[in-house]
């Protein structure tokens, strides 16, 4: 077999948890003959720390594993302040009672040798600290061939059950298999397998749930009381002294994410998260001006002139109510299904401010914002009035060329509709689809957004903006906050769920603009 589990010792261990020691020294075979080159283990950056390989016994993290001269030495900490069981391996490592390291790996490479292999290539899978090592002569031991009797609850990953690696083609020689270690492993399987075969309240698709989304489950369920500390650990907790309420980090993120699906024009404005009540940018208005003059003449003086733009994020809430005995036996994604309500609330919202919020209690959109140039067409019910390439080329060269080639088109689908049947002198469509699937349509080479809170062509109407959005600030306050409330409708058999956010907007710069105006 080529997976072994390889137990060495020499280690100590600090008041503060700090382990420090000998995973496997090189030079020397094992009991079985077996020697790793140095060079060979391939590590990732951090591996957790087990006891006796009991993956329900993570008891801290190795941090740094280095190859060094004499062998591969690890240093890591225990988790003495989390986890009750890292403080009893810390005892039992100063008392003396656990001296050893035990490595899990599996063979990539390796070449065979008179007795046993050297092993040019392996990938290291996790490091454990052991109780009783089998080598007492050198404290390197190995459970691969030792014969000692192993208790069915210990949990050893991938043990070779050969007891004797001597030449298995000399007559008499033939492999022994130990059947107590035989008798282990086949024990562990049957646990997996029934485990397995165990009907689940919850299906969460995807990859496996971590801590943080199982416990804000049960949070939602049965409430920050009625959780245990691990789990309330497993939270996030805001750091606003205001806001106070439970939200796994991954929740919030994911928000995020379905935010722009209902809200494009996040995708192309500048985004920042703050952490203050506002956020001030200063603005110049007027920069120095330089003049020709003569070798001896005088100078003339200028200045640059200044004023400041100041963003307020505005409150943003929404919630929802859902049944006691729903949350007691729904068998789908609840987080996600709460995730999807408040997104889509969220969205419906601010995209409508983002475009026409006026500033009063909410974001400043693009289209109410003052400065931002008019490029005016048309009546409505012959609209465009003149040739519509010649419009949108006119508008295309009103803001200075880096803008330009920076600028996405904004309109709403009817207009979109209109805009596709336009062609130019020699009757080709001037809206082109994408050739790459996936990728926006574009208009004179500029990507077309659909945002469906755009106007509609209609007189004294602006349906069509361009421009560079890296011009229009949206500011976001410190994450997303959820409270639970059990008690408000417990008479109706509910819990509401509350969601809030806090979110600010405006136009910094308004000459990266510029909106085509329907004529009254």
């Amino acid at each position: 077999m080529t997976d072994r589990i390889e137990i060495k010792a020499a280690l100590s261990v600090t008041d503060t948890g700090e382990i420090i020691g000998t995973a496997w020294p090189y030079g020397t075979a094992d009991r079985v003959g077996d020697m790793i080159e140095k060079g060979a283990i391939t590590t990732p950056a951090t591996l957790p720390m087990l006891f006796a390989h009991d993956q329900g016994q993570v008891i801290g993290v190795w941090d740094t594993i280095t190859e060094a001269e004499t062998g591969l030495t690890v240093k890591g900490r225990l988790l003495v302040d989390d986890v009750e069981r890292a403080r009893e391996v810390r005892a039992m490592i100063r008392s003396k009672a656990v001296t050893g390291l035990s490595i899990g790996f599996v063979t990539n490479k390796a070449t065979p040798r008179a007795k046993g292999r050297t092993i040019t290539a392996l990938t290291l899978h996790e490091i454990s600290v052991v109780a009783i090592p089998c080598h007492p002569g050198a404290q390197i031991t190995s459970l691969k061939s030792d014969g000692t009797p192993m208790n069915k609850e210990t949990h050893m990953e991938n043990e070779d059950l050969i007891t004797d690696q001597t030449d298995p083609k000399a007559p008499g020689n033939a492999p022994q298999i130990d059947t107590k270690a035989f008798d282990a492993v086949v024990a562990r399987l049957d646990k997996i397998e029934a485990k397995a075969n165990r009907p689940q309240g919850v299906h969460i698709t995807g990859p496996v749930a971590d801590a943080e989304t199982k416990a804000f489950g049960n949070f939602l369920r049965r409430g920050v009381e009625r959780i245990t500390p691990d789990e309330v650990k497993a939270l996030t907790v805001a750091n606003d002294a205001s806001a106070g309420y439970l939200a796994p980090q991954e929740f919030g993120s994911e928000l995020i994410k379905l935010l722009r699906e209902f809200s494009p024009i996040r995708s192309y404005a500048k985004v920042i998260t703050i952490s203050a009540p506002s956020i001030t940018y200063p603005r110049r208005v007027t920069g120095t001006a330089a003049t020709w003059v003569a070798e001896i003449a005088n100078r003339t003086a200028s200045g640059m002139t200044f004023e400041q733009v100041t963003m307020t994020p505005h409150e943003l809430a929404t919630f929802t109510d859902v049944s006691n005995a729903l949350l007691e036996d729904n068998a789908y994604n609840l987080e996600g299904e709460l995730l999807a309500d408040f997104a889509e609330s969220f969205a419906k919202t601010e995209g409508l401010a983002f475009v026409k919020g006026t500033g009063a209690g909410q974001p400043f959109g693009i289209m109410a914002a003052t400065g931002i140039a008019e490029l005016k067409t048309g009546v409505a019910a012959n609209f465009p009035a003149s040739n519509p390439a010649d419009v949108l080329i006119a508008m295309y060269h009103k803001i200075a060329t880096t803008y330009a080639q920076s600028g996405v088109w904004m309109m709403n689908r009817n207009t979109l509709a209109i805009v596709r049947t336009w062609k130019d002198g020699n009757g080709r469509y001037l809206v082109l689809d994408p050739i790459t699937a996936g990728a926006p349509s574009t208009l004179l080479g500029r990507p077309v957004v659909e945002m469906p809170d755009m106007d509609d062509i209609g007189a004294g109407l602006c349906p069509i903006l361009f421009g560079d959005m890296s011009g229009y600030r949206i500011i976001d306050r410190v994450g997303l906050t959820t409270l639970r409330d059990p008690y408000s409708l417990a008479t109706n058999g509910q819990v509401r769920f509350h969601a809030r956010k806090r979110v600010g907007a405006d136009v910094t710069h308004p000459d990266r603009f510029i909106k085509l105006r329907v004529a009254v």
